[in-house]
């Protein structure tokens, strides 16, 4: 017993460290959780992405309440999104539910190539999420203005296949792709705006996993009872840390683990 409560205070430390990352730059819930929860902890990659999914949930919830009630959430993005990334994930899950989808080792096997993929392209987002913003600037008034709803849609439904299978990309991709697209937003506005989305999207796929099996809920709940302060803690701190340095930091651990998935 004294193993399985030390563990429990280890879940929820790790979820407050995430959860206070959450708060604060709208990035860091799956791309840092479920590698925590495989590499560390030893956690299979389909539980893994099962339990984030929900932790994600509760957790941007509580940021969703914070950040609305700074008035940094633009509710047409989150539809946007949503109206492209909640069908999307319904799609994915109908998929993963074939039963050849469902075997063991070979299961988590491609979930974790899939989470390690996700990891370097959020790695790379990371990188470069200043260049895309200044690329971004050239056409604000051009094509990329006249087309900014179907994009939004389009960018939904490709973080929700990757959030579905991998729990990965609703933070760093998402922001990076709504900086992107909005320019001109404040970026308080796009991180309230892109953990608001992650609700729906985390609550479908969360319990669609939930529904096939890969939940754990001891640990679910270990993960909460450290992320909430975590989260509201993050969501109410100024970012103390300098945005560059905070980025390189959290790319180069990306990278890391998701080559270390992958290969």
């Amino acid at each position: 017993m004294p193993e399985l409560s030390s563990h429990n205070l280890l879940f929820s430390f790790s979820g407050f460290l995430v959860g206070l990352l959450v708060g604060q730059t709208g990035v860091g819930g799956g791309s840092l959780m479920t590698p925590i929860l495989v590499l560390l902890f030893g956690i299979h990659p389909t539980a893994a992405v099962g339990t984030d999914l929900l932790y994600a949930c509760v957790t941007k919830s509580v940021g969703t309440l914070v950040h609305g009630k700074h008035k940094t959430v633009d509710w047409r993005i989150v539809r946007r999104l949503a109206i492209g990334s909640v069908p999307a994930a319904l799609a994915t899950l109908a998929f993963m539910s074939i039963p050849a989808m469902r075997m063991g080792e070979q299961g988590n096997r491609i979930v974790a190539v899939c989470l390690g993929i996700a990891l370097l392209l959020t790695s790379i987002s990371l990188v470069f999420r200043h260049r895309v913003v200044a690329l971004s600037a050239r056409f604000a008034d051009g094509t990329l203005s006249r087309h900014t709803a179907s994009m939004t849609i389009a960018t939904g439904a490709l973080l929700g296949l990757f959030v579905t299978v991998s729990s990965v990309g609703a933070g760093a991709l998402g922001v990076t792709a709504l900086l992107f697209l909005y320019p001109r937003l404040p970026t308080s506005t796009i991180v309230g705006s892109d953990i608001a989305h992650a609700v729906p999207l985390t609550l479908v796929a969360g319990l669609g996993h939930w529904w096939l099996g890969s939940v754990d809920t001891v640990l679910l709940l270990s993960l909460l009872f450290g992320s909430i302060p975590g989260v509201i803690l993050g969501s109410q701190l100024s970012v103390r840390v300098p945005d560059v340095v905070l980025r390189l930091l959290l790319a180069s651990v990306l990278a890391l683990v998701g080559a270390r998935l992958v290969f």
